[in-house]
């Protein structure tokens, strides 16, 4: 507690102090109260504060404490002249009257926000490697990775919203691998997966001969994130019942077993998640307001997978990484069957992408996926099969080989010559001589090359096979050539 970062609240009016502190408690923040005489002293030795909330009329030092101080944001509340001092950048705004939840919480986080664009110390908060799970270049996850920054150290709640399969326990893991609780056990539950008679036992435990069946003591879940974080995935889905007793132990930090009577202290951080739209059921009566206010004192929104398409690459990537190491083998994905899943809306999210890879990788595992290889409802562009690009080494390398294997074009069949009327110019082609000017060896060896094969067709009656023969080549190689360069038999 001594190392968190608090807020300050600086007023000599004890009533309307004790109104803010009533408020502030309410939402979950630390905080200490102060007159004017303390603050400065407050001011200058506290290396943890947050913001400082000033209230009356202390007008005449007001401009001293928020010039002198500007590595803190302030927030005035009822400051008479409070005009006189809004042009100090480090004045985040002003609480109306009477005090505002909302408001409250959005001048926090303006706060938290400033902090974090001050120059940073040696010591940085983020680490990296653990933002991998996180992948993304985009705004919308930059964002994420910004908001979980902010928070992880402190020991708010965290409400996080989004569509299913967005990796809202991904971010959850994140918060807590980057807190003060990292080396403590994450322990999340699925609110909405458990019966709802049975949620009760599960999250607090259950003393022995409880109910049928309770045939030794257990543990819940409060108990084995002692000291750690609990993830309320779904919470939504919580029995009102049930919200009532979560909202008591929130609130006291203390519960006890089913079946028991012995309270217990529970040292556990609560993070909560859920894809429903939580003020919408607080309007239809399915979820109960003072719960939300609780749990939403930072709420961070996972953005949907349609939202940031630009990432889906890096996702392919990352994703295909994870599969390689489970499996032991891989699948690459062609640059069009990149750009048709890009162009997908992803209803599943991330969780779908993830599902689609495991079932290629199982479809055509170590080989390439194409856009007609892709499940139909992700086949978004037309395209020609994939065809490996040819290596112009081995163009050239092909050429050189037909062009010295053994053939004697001097002499070839008086027949054989009429039928190439359209090839006068071969002499010139198959001089050896090197023109004074110079020549795309490039152009002209695949000028050759063509002559011949046109050659070898012709003498052939165009029977690829037996051209292929003549030619020292595979069958499909002929065939691949004569598609490269467009060789076809004359029409009769």
């Amino acid at each position: 507690m001594q190392n968190q970062k608090h807020i300050l609240i600086v007023d000599n009016d004890i009533e309307r102090r004790d109104q803010i502190s009533t408020v502030l408690s309410f939402v979950g923040e630390n905080f200490r109260v102060s007159s004017q005489v303390q603050a400065v002293e407050l001011l200058n030795k506290s290396e943890y504060l947050l913001t400082v909330i000033i209230a009356g009329d202390l007008s005449l030092e007001i401009s001293k404490l928020v010039k002198n101080n500007p590595a803190i944001p302030f927030i005035l509340h009822d400051v008479l002249d409070a005009h006189n001092v809004k042009n100090f950048m480090n004045i985040i705004g002003s609480l109306s009257s009477p005090l505002n939840y909302a408001q409250l919480t959005e001048l926090i986080h303006h706060c938290h926000q400033y902090h974090n664009k001050l120059p940073r110390q040696a010591n940085k908060l983020i680490n990296r490697d653990l933002f991998r799970s996180l992948v993304g270049i985009s705004e919308p996850m930059s964002q994420v990775r910004f908001l979980i920054e902010q928070v992880a150290k402190t020991p708010a709640s965290v409400l996080i919203l989004g569509e299913s399969g967005t990796g809202k326990e991904v971010v959850a893991r994140n918060i807590h691998n980057l807190s003060d609780r990292a080396k403590g056990t994450f322990v999340p539950i699925n609110c909405g997966a458990i019966p709802a008679e049975l949620l009760e036992s599960e999250l607090f435990g259950h003393e022995k001969g409880a109910f049928t069946g309770a045939i030794s003591t257990r543990k819940g879940r409060f108990e084995l994130a002692e000291g750690g974080t609990l993830f309320l995935d779904e919470i939504g889905d919580m029995p009102q019942p049930m919200q009532v007793k979560l909202l008591r132990v929130l609130q006291e930090k203390t519960f006890e077993r089913v079946g028991g009577s012995k309270s217990i202290k529970a040292n556990v951080r609560i993070i909560a998640a859920t894809h429903q739209n939580l003020e919408e059921m607080i309007k239809e009566g399915g979820f109960r307001e003072d719960l939300y206010y609780r749990l939403n004192v930072f709420p961070i929104e996972t953005p949907a997978l349609r939202e940031r398409k630009e990432d889906i690459p890096l996702l392919l990537k990352e994703l295909i990484v994870r599969f390689e190491h489970e499996q032991k083998k891989t699948v690459r994905f062609t640059e069009k069957a990149i750009e048709s899943l890009m162009e997908d809306q992803w209803a599943g999210n991330v969780r779908e992408l993830s599902n689609l890879i495991e079932r290629m990788l199982i479809m055509y595992g170590d080989q390439i996926v194409d856009v007609p290889e892709l499940p139909s409802k992700y086949q978004h562009i037309d395209t020609e099969a994939y065809q490996p690009e040819y290596p112009e080494e081995l163009q050239e390398q092909d050429v050189i080989n037909d062009l010295f294997s053994g053939f004697d074009y001097d002499e070839q069949d008086e027949e054989q010559e009429e039928n190439v009327d359209d090839f006068n110019n071969l002499n010139q082609v198959n001089a050896a001589l090197l023109p004074a000017e110079g020549l795309n060896l490039k152009e002209h060896l695949a000028e050759l090359e063509v002559s011949l094969i046109k050659q070898s067709l012709i003498q052939h009656e165009w029977v690829v096979a037996r051209a292929a023969e003549t030619l020292r080549m595979r069958r499909t190689t002929l065939v691949e050539k004569m598609r490269k360069y467009e060789l076809q038999k004359p029409s009769e």
